[in-house]
C-alpha cells in the first residue's frame, strides 16, 4: 500500500478476518483520501469512529466524531485542520441549539476537555465518544448515565427529529446535581419540592403534573391554571403580600420542576413567571388581580434599561473604508444619478456610517430616503446595510431556519388554539392543504401569521388592545395588481413598516414591497418569508421602533431566530414561555 495508507478493512457475518497494515490509524491532518467507505464494526464489536480509505485510495479526509449532548448520540463530520471553534458550531447545529448556548465537553472519564488539548486528545484517540453540556447542566454532568457505543450511521428516529429541528425531550440529570455548589442545589430541590406539594394537594394540580409527565410541556390553558394554582398556595401560606424572595422561590421550583419551561434566554430562566426586578411575570400579574379590591403597594421603579433591538446604536467592525467631509457629500451626489448598479452599491458601501449617522439623529432620521433615494429604485441595498451592522451569518438566519427548524413548531403550536375561523385557514394554508382558495397566503406566510396568533397583541397604559386579525394588516397587505397603489398609500397612516403584496391574488404575489412612511422600497426577494426578512431588517437599518402591535413578535423573532441581543433584550412572559417550549 504506498505511503503506508490505510486499506479497507472488512467485518462480515461469516468472519472477523481482518486486512490492514502496520499504520492501522493514520493521522487526520495529513492524510488526503480521494473516497471512502464506511468502516464495519472494529475490534470488540464497537463502531470506529472514522471511515477507511479504499486501497491506494488519496483524497479529501473527512473526521466523524462520536459526541454525546443529553441523552442523544450522533456523529458530527469535521472537515480536515478544523478547530475547536468548529467543532463547537457543528455541534450546535447538529443538536439544534441557540448560538447563544454555552457548551462545555468532557471525555469518557468526566473529565474536562478545554480548548488547549482538544485536539491532541483527538488526534491520539479518533473513536473516544465525548459528552457535550450547555451551561446550565454542564455543572450538572454526570458519568452515571454513560451510553453503549453501538450505533449505525444512518439515524435513529431521534436523530431525524433532533436534524429536523424537532426537540427530542428527556428527562433532565437528576444526579448530576451533586457538582453544583451546595446552597444552589438545596435551593433549586426545596423550590421544587414546595411546587409539587402544593400541586399535589391543590384541585387541579395533579392534572398540570400529569399533562407535563405525558407532553413534557404545558398548553396555554394548563400554565394558568398552574399560576392560578401556585398564586393561591402562595398567599395561603405567606399572606396577602409575599415577599419578593418568596415569589422567585416559587418561580425558580416551577422551572426546576418543569424543565422545558425554562427560558434558556433569560438570566435566571424563571423571569416570564417572575422578574424580581422589574415586578412582573404570570405570578405577579396574578396576584396583583387578585389584591386589586385590597390597598395598594408601592409601585416599584424600575431602572431604564440600555435600548436594544432596532433603536441601539451598535459599533460597526467590517465595514469598508467609509468616505467623510467632501468625499461623502461628492458620493452621495454621485448617487443620485449613477446607473451603474456595481458602483451603486459600492458607494453605498462606502458611505453606510454617514447613513447611520443619519437615522440615529432624531432631527434628521426623516432624511434618510430623501438623502439616499436610491433604496426606492434599487432591489438588495437594504439587505446590504444590515448585512455591514451584523455579518453575513446573522442576515441569513432567518431564511436557513425557518423551514425545518421553527415553521413545524408554529403550526405544531398553533394547533392549540381556539379554533377561530382565522387560526383554521391559516392552519390549512400553512399545511398546504387548502387548495385553488384565492383568499389563503402561502404556507410561509400563513405560519408567520400563526406566529402573531401565538404572540398576540397585548394592551398598554396608552393603547387598547387589538386582536391579532386587526394587527395581520400592520405586518403585511394585499394590494391588487389593478388597483392604484398611490390612492392606497395616502390613505394609509403611522410610519412603521410594512409589507405590500402585490398581485392577482394573495397566493399569486408578483412583487412585494416595504412600505416606510410612504415610500415604497422593491424587496429584493420574490417569496413571501424573504419579504419578511426585510421587513425584519428594515427597523435595523433605518432605526425603526417594533409597531407596538407586533412588539411580541418582533422580538421573538429578534432573540429566538437572528439571536440579535438574545440575553439583554426584555422580553414579554409569553415570548419567553414560546422560546423555552421551543428549544427545551
Amino acid at each position: 500500500m504506498a505511503d503506508g495508507g490505510w486499506q479497507q478493512v472488512r467485518y462480515g457475518r461469516r468472519g472477523r478476518s481482518r486486512r490492514r497494515t502496520d499504520t492501522y490509524r493514520p493521522q487526520f491532518q495529513d492524510q488526503d483520501w480521494s473516497s471512502w467507505d464506511r468502516g464495519g464494526r472494529g475490534p470488540g464489536g464497537k463502531d470506529r469512529a472514522y471511515l477507511c480509505p479504499p486501497q491506494g485510495g488519496r483524497g479529501h479526509v473527512i473526521m466523524l466524531l462520536k459526541v454525546k449532548y443529553q441523552s442523544s448520540k450522533k456523529y458530527i463530520r469535521l472537515q480536515p485542520g478544523f478547530t475547536y471553534l468548529e467543532f463547537i458550531s457543528e455541534v450546535k447545529n447538529k443538536f439544534g441549539l441557540p448560538d447563544v448556548t454555552e457548551l462545555h465537553i468532557f471525555d469518557e472519564t468526566d473529565t474536562a476537555v478545554e480548548e488547549d488539548i482538544f485536539l491532541e486528545l483527538i488526534e491520539a484517540n479518533p473513536d473516544i465518544c465525548l459528552t457535550v453540556c450547555d451551561s446550565a447542566a454542564g455543572d450538572a454532568h454526570s458519568t452515571s448515565s454513560s451510553l453503549t457505543d453501538t450505533m449505525s450511521l444512518s439515524s435513529s428516529d431521534s436523530d431525524l427529529h433532533r436534524d429536523l429541528g424537532i426537540p427530542v425531550t428527556g428527562s433532565r440529570l437528576s444526579t448530576g446535581a451533586k457538582n453544583k455548589p451546595t446552597t444552589e442545589v438545596s435551593e433549586s430541590e426545596a423550590a421544587k419540592e414546595m411546587v409539587e406539594n402544593a400541586l399535589r394537594i391543590k384541585p387541579g394540580g395533579e392534572d398540570v403534573l400529569e399533562e407535563y409527565k405525558s407532553e413534557k410541556s404545558l398548553q396555554h390553558r394548563t400554565r394558568r391554571q398552574l399560576v392560578n394554582i401556585l398564586a393561591s398556595h402562595m398567599t395561603e401560606m405567606h399572606g396577602r403580600i409575599p415577599s419578593r424572595k418568596q415569589k422567585e422561590k416559587y418561580a425558580l421550583g416551577i422551572i426546576t420542576l418543569f424543565p422545558s419551561l425554562k427560558d434558556p434566554f433569560s438570566p435566571k430562566g424563571y423571569e416570564h413567571f417572575y422578574d424580581g426586578e422589574k415586578g412582573t411575570g404570570y405570578l405577579a400579574w396574578r396576584l396583583k388581580t387578585m389584591s386589586r379590591s385590597r390597598d395598594r403597594r408601592p409601585e416599584k421603579v424600575a431602572t431604564s434599561p440600555q435600548a436594544q433591538g432596532p433603536n441601539r446604536r451598535r459599533s460597526t467592525v467590517t465595514v469598508p473604508q467609509q468616505l467623510d467631509g467632501d468625499a461623502c457629500r461628492e458620493a452621495v451626489s454621485f448617487l443620485l444619478h449613477c446607473n451603474d448598479e456595481t458602483v451603486i452599491f459600492e458607494k453605498m458601501k462606502m458611505t453606510f456610517q454617514h447613513r447611520q449617522n443619519l437615522v440615529h439623529d432624531p432631527q434628521r432620521t426623516t432624511d434618510v430616503l430623501k438623502t439616499f433615494p436610491r433604496f426606492l429604485d434599487i432591489k438588495g441595498l437594504l439587505n446590504q446595510d444590515f448585512q455591514l451592522l451584523f455579518g453575513a451569518e446573522t442576515a441569513s438566519k432567518l431564511l436557513e431556519k425557518w423551514e425545518i427548524a421553527f415553521k413545524p413548531k408554529i403550526i405544531d403550536e398553533a394547533r392549540h388554539l381556539t379554533r377561530s375561523a382565522e387560526v383554521h385557514q391559516l392552519l390549512k394554508a400553512a399545511e398546504k392543504l387548502a387548495t385553488n382558495d384565492e383568499t389563503n397566503w402561502d404556507s410561509d406566510m400563513a405560519s408567520l401569521l400563526l406566529l402573531l396568533h401565538l404572540l398576540p397583541p397585548t394592551a398598554g397604559r396608552k393603547r387598547t388592545k387589538i386582536s391579532p386579525c386587526d394587527a395581520v394588516d400592520k405586518m403585511v397587505h394585499f394590494h391588487k395588481s389593478n388597483c392604484s397603489i398611490d390612492e392606497h398609500l395616502r390613505k394609509r397612516e403611522g410610519k412603521q413598516p410594512y409589507i405590500l403584496a402585490v398581485g392577482r391574488t394573495q397566493n399569486n404575489i408578483h412583487q412585494f414591497y416595504i412600505v416606510v412612511d410612504k415610500h415604497l422600497i422593491p424587496c429584493q426577494a420574490t417569496s413571501s418569508l424573504g419579504a419578511f426578512d426585510e421587513l425584519f431588517k428594515s427597523h435595523y437599518v433605518f432605526n425603526l421602533s417594533y409597531d407596538e402591535s407586533l412588539v411580541q413578535l418582533y422580538t421573538f423573532v429578534q432573540t429566538a431566530i437572528y439571536s440579535i441581543d438574545a440575553t439583554t433584550t426584555s422580553g414579554s412572559p409569553r415570548v419567553c414561555e414560546l422560546r423555552a417550549k421551543f428549544f427545551n
